[in-house]
């Protein structure tokens, strides 16, 4: 009797926090899609610390830095804003950091997380003087639902890549695996994210609560079939690691090396200039605020957040929680932490509230503990979520009018640049570019004016010194 009225209280506290009954949701679903987040984002773990290990940091030390500051970010997410979004290091920005800043331009990592942390705190005022919201208000809603769609196929293009089912071609760029060649290890890797994806389209199909997440964890459970079966067999010199966790503890004394390392970066960041420095801030700038707008608008259309305008309510804090993770994440000792697009298979799988953030954060939490077993999780396991996913988002481009040719086309470009280029804000700047330019000049001839804000002019000429200016 005890046990039922702590159970009642503990509800009734959850749903006058996150206010579940008003967004159709509930605990269990929350709950749910809050590890489906997880599961789609745990490679992080071990991308992460392997990236930015380039640029001479101790993986340990990035490990924990990286579940440290995705914890944060998710948390104030769920609680500045109550959105089912999470955060972590973002992918790119760490690539950005280790072989740009750090390889090609010079730079210690001291000093690149001294620019993280600069550029965080940039975002921070932004975000107070409204800048960041007015920026996500002006780009038209025709646009926001090609970027939702076009975050759909390059999400859906990543799971591909993660599943092994794309591989490089000479003649083609990429082309489907071959399963015959290498049967062992990326034939069998690409057959077990076939599966999954069979398995997750199922389940959906019929309805079941947490079909995304019942379909990683049952896929992950045939892929140690395989490998015990001498079917799957590991080659970590070429990318195939066990699926079998090793079950060591992480090392906390390594946490040293990185933590509170970007003041010291302060002392040096003028060696190669001041100028040079700040170009490298705002590539940080750039890149982040664009991939986070764009991430938001993404899942917020699928989630149905977006209101009649295509405004997003309580943006304000889903935007000073990215910003403060960003400056957090380099004190610990880590490149830009943003919202993530992975965030997306939360969305799909039920999960309306910062509830679900809740538990995505405290997963990273606990996977700074037990984090052996958690970078266990195969790619063959998480790509089908992320493919799945992208099929769920892509849905958003048949709210798109074709026969609104000013509108369509620039929407059009900002679907097809995204996954070809790789990146969100570049989805975004493509798209931005194309409907000023279009609907400017169209606007000379014809007599159907489009309104194209002083802001978007502003965005597009920003964006075209970008490409000028700011080394890729």
């Amino acid at each position: 009797m005890a046990g039922n009225t702590a159970t009642k209280q503990s509800g009734g506290a959850l749903e006058k926090m996150f206010h579940l009954k008003e967004v159709g949701t509930n605990t269990k679903t929350e709950i749910m899609a809050g590890f489906t987040t997880f599961m789609t984002m745990a490679y992080i773990l071990a991308v992460n610390p392997s990236i930015l290990s380039n640029a001479g940091m101790d993986p340990t030390a990035i490990l924990i830095a990286t579940c440290l500051s995705s914890c944060f970010g998710t948390l104030c997410m769920a609680f500045m804003a109550n959105y089912p979004f999470a955060l972590a290091p973002g992918m790119g920005l760490n690539a950005f950091f280790a072989f740009t800043v750090c390889g090609n331009m010079g730079y210690s990592w001291q000093v690149a997380l001294a620019a993280v942390f600069i550029e965080g705190i940039i975002f921070i005022i932004l975000s107070l003087t409204n800048v960041r919201e007015a920026i996500f208000n002006a780009i038209p809603a025709t646009l926001k639902k090609g970027v939702s769609a076009g975050i759909g196929l390059f999400v859906a293009f990543i799971g591909l890549q993660d599943g092994k089912l794309v591989s490089n071609s000479d003649s083609t760029f990429v082309t489907y695996v071959d399963f015959r060649a290498n049967w062992h290890q990326a034939g069998s890797f690409a057959l077990l994210a076939l599966i999954g994806l069979i398995i997750i389209s199922i389940l959906y199909i019929k309805g079941i609560t947490g079909a995304v997440l019942i379909g990683i964890i049952a896929t992950w459970v045939l892929g140690m079939i395989f490998q015990v079966a001498g079917i799957y067999v590991p080659d970590p010199k070429n990318g195939f690691y066990s699926v079998l966790p090793a079950g060591v503890f992480t090392d906390f004394s390594k946490f040293g090396n990185t933590f509170g390392q970007c003041f010291k970066g302060f002392a040096t960041m003028n060696d190669k200039g001041i100028f040079n420095f700040i170009v490298v801030v705002f590539s940080f700038l750039f890149v982040d605020i664009f991939d986070t707008i764009g991430t938001l608008v993404g899942c917020s259309e699928k989630a149905g957040f977006l209101d009649k305008d295509g405004k997003l309510p309580h943006i304000k804090g889903a935007l000073m929680a990215d910003a403060c993770a960003t400056s957090v994440g380099a004190v610990f000792g880590t490149s830009t932490t943003t919202t993530f697009v992975e965030s997306a298979s939360g969305v799909g799988a039920g999960g309306r509230t910062g509830l679900t953030s809740v538990v995505t954060g405290l997963m990273f939490l606990i996977a700074m503990f037990f984090s052996p077993i958690f970078t266990a999780i195969p790619g063959f396991a998480t790509s089908p979520a992320l493919v799945f996913v992208g099929f769920l988002m892509l849905s958003s481009i048949v709210k798109i009018d074709f026969n609104d040719y000013r509108e369509a086309i620039p929407a059009y470009l900002a679907v097809i640049a995204m996954p070809m280029f790789y990146s969100i804000s570049e989805g975004i700047s493509i798209g931005i570019i194309s409907y000023v330019v279009i609907n400017t000049v169209c606007n000379c001839f014809m007599k159907e004016k489009k309104k194209v804000t002083v802001l978007m002019y502003i965005l597009a000429v920003l964006f075209v010194l970008k490409y000028i200016f700011i080394p890729r």
